[in-house]
């Protein structure tokens, strides 16, 4: 499976890319650690809302890494139900900062105490759309694809968006839980994620498709979350009458672009009148970040010049 020069990826925080050598496939597994904490670990979500959360920054981050994208990726939700909102970030290395990802997620908490618990992603989303948006930082057109959100969850939404979009057979696993480690008293989130699909006008046979995206699909969600669980090792369980080839795993981190000057930016553009309105008493505009929490605060002499 790998090379005398490979060096193993990380137990978290890392994106696989690989392929199976001649049968035309490539796939990559994700899987968040630190970064899933932090991003889902902002937001006070009710678990089930937070699993889907999860599932999101696993998929956008998949996404993102497979475009080599040098600016933003954002994997978005929009729809009726007590979780109407999800937004995840992915955001190329450049000028010196990290491959990262961010979320956020808005959950209406009364209406969603309504519902039958566990509840489903059908009830727990409602009808809605799956928006895949592209802003390449340097050259290239931004690019946004909308899918109809599926009752069956946020994977089976993603294989629509690239069976209408791309046209590439693909298959997508995420998975996002609420774990323990040895010496820690509080779980934090983990996130993760598998994507199998056909490299284009990759030469291929449908068996060879049919065959690897049924094994593809055997994997447990617990298997995609557990850092003690080798990436090389989960690729072997599920592949290991194939001849796979694996790239250096790239590393994610938490990363928020959140600014305070673009915000001092356009509060220049309000008049007096409205920033008065927004300031606290202190006359300090404090306005939190969605994203990462931080609140970034705009005095009287930020918004001269």
């Amino acid at each position: 499976m790998t090379g005398k020069s490979y060096s193993p990826a990380p137990a978290g925080d890392f994106v696989l890319p690989f392929d199976v050598v001649g049968a035309g496939i490539r796939g990559r597994l994700v899987r968040l650690d630190a970064s899933a904490a932090r991003a889902i670990g902002v937001h006070a979500l009710a678990e089930p809302a937070a699993r889907v959360a999860g599932e999101v920054l696993a998929l956008a981050t998949l996404l993102g890494t497979s475009l080599k994208l040098d600016g933003r990726l954002t994997a978005q939700t929009k729809s009726d139900g007590p979780l109407d909102l999800i937004a995840a970030d992915y955001y190329g290395a450049v000028d010196g900062k990290p491959k990262g990802v961010r979320g956020y997620a808005r959950l209406d908490k009364e209406r969603f105490a309504s519902i039958a618990a566990p509840p489903s992603f059908a009830a727990l989303a409602g009808a809605g759309s799956l928006a895949i948006t592209v802003e390449p930082r340097r050259g290239g057109k931004t690019y946004q694809g909308i899918v109809t959100l599926s009752p069956k969850g946020i994977a089976a939404s993603a294989e629509t968006y690239f069976e209408q979009s791309e046209q590439l057979p693909t298959l997508i696993r995420l998975a996002a839980a609420p774990l323990y480690t040895k010496g820690k008293q509080e779980s934090a989130w983990r996130a993760g994620g598998l994507m199998l699909q056909v490299t284009p006008n990759a030469k291929r046979s449908e068996d060879d498709w049919g065959r690897l995206s049924t094994l593809a699909a055997t994997v447990e969600d617990l298997e995609l979350v557990d850092t003690a669980l080798t990436a090389e090792t989960l690729l072997w369980r599920l592949f290991n009458q194939e001849e796979v080839r694996v790239q250096p795993a790239e590393t994610i981190t938490f990363r928020c672009d959140c600014d305070g000057k673009r915000i001092a930016a356009v509060l220049r553009s309000y008049s007096e009148e409205e920033r008065a309105g927004l300031a606290d008493a202190d006359g300090i505009l404090r306005a939190r970040c969605e994203f990462c929490g931080k609140v970034h605060e705009t005095t009287a002499e930020d918004l001269k010049g």
